[in-house]
């Protein structure tokens, strides 16, 4: 099978994006297919017409962040009639907007925090909530441009802190502001009806979340799979993540990702993630491993799902409970 895998784009999440490019593209060559690597990058015209002159059976996407998980890549890849990894251009924008997809989550009585959507001038005049909370862009990945703002020792220095965020923003015009919930970072992955198990994410270092350097940097974060947790909260954050994949049109992978408070027993979904990264250590690929499904067989099995023939998924492995905690 001839495949295209798409690496690179323009966002910041560049550097992931070619990572799990080359990874994917490796993992399907041990499979036997035909594997071209395509760099995207700020023209267009040059990723059109590769993929015309190669004219894959399919496409595998593994771009991040915006123009290759908001719709931008799906919309040209539809206009060429080549099928594709991962969500489509309405769940894929859906998504990447995080602000829309909170609306969607809440109406659906899914959990989420307290917050709403303010611009960089609104948060340079006043604070946008009470202490502590979370600002965040609308539509960006692997937490670039996320604050953690606590309660500090003055309002002066509170001040001082808030309107340097506000005037150094440069992620548009719209910034999602959350209640801060502390605790455990949990997340599940999704292969179409599959919830495939919860991984608990510890950051090192005292990180006070996973933040960018938590995710990539090496012995940024430990991951435990299966969770230690008891079972009715597995069950629930399980059911939840299929709950979101379908509810947000999700197609092939998606990766829901959570905050969860031991004390109160407060749950929240922090984001769904269309196009999880695809390292054989990423998040997905590994409780994929952990069901039983080796990273080869993954980047094939996706790519087959895309094409509409998808093998069945035999996993070992319930995905929980690991017991309580």
């Amino acid at each position: 099978m001839r495949i295209a895998v798409l690496m690179g784009g323009t966002a910041s999440e560049r550097p992931v994006s070619l990572s799990s490019g080359q990874a994917v593209a490796q993992a399907l060559r041990t499979k036997g297919h035909d594997v071209h690597e395509i760099d995207v990058d700020a023209d267009l015209m040059t990723t059109l017409t590769a993929l015309q002159a190669l004219a894959p059976d399919v496409v595998f996407n593994a771009l991040h962040g915006p123009g290759g998980e908001d719709g931008s890549i799906q919309g040209v890849m539809n206009w060429l009639g080549l099928p594709y990894t991962h969500s489509g251009l309405l769940a894929s924008a859906t998504a990447m907007d995080k602000a829309m997809t909170r609306t969607l989550l809440a109406q659906a009585g899914l959990p989420v925090a307290e917050g709403r959507v303010i611009s960089p001038q609104e948060l340079a005049a006043a604070e946008p909530m009470a202490r502590p909370y979370v600002i965040k862009p609308v539509a960006e990945g692997s937490s670039f441009g996320v604050y953690i703002l606590p309660p500090g020792p003055t309002s002066e220095e509170e001040e001082r802190e808030r309107q340097e965020i506000a005037r150094n923003w440069s992620h548009g015009q719209r910034i999602l502001v959350e209640k801060f919930v502390p605790g455990r970072e949990l997340t599940v992955g999704v292969l179409e009806d599959e919830a495939l198990g919860v991984t608990e994410i510890q950051p090192q270092d005292s990180a006070a979340f996973y933040d960018y350097q938590a995710k990539y940097q090496a012995g940024g974060s430990r991951h435990v799979v299966p969770a230690p947790l008891p079972d009715d909260l597995t069950q629930r954050l399980l059911e939840i993540a299929r709950q979101a994949h379908k509810l947000l049109g999700c197609t092939g992978a998606s990766r829901t990702d959570y905050r969860y408070d031991d004390a109160t027993g407060e749950l929240i979904i922090l984001e769904v993630n269309t196009q999880p990264g695809m390292t054989p250590t990423s998040l997905l690929p590994e409780q994929a491993a952990w069901r039983g499904l080796d990273y080869p067989s993954l980047c094939e099995w996706m790519v087959l799902n895309a094409l509409g023939r998808p093998p069945h998924l035999a996993l070992s492995n319930p995905p929980g409970p690991a017991g309580t905690a």
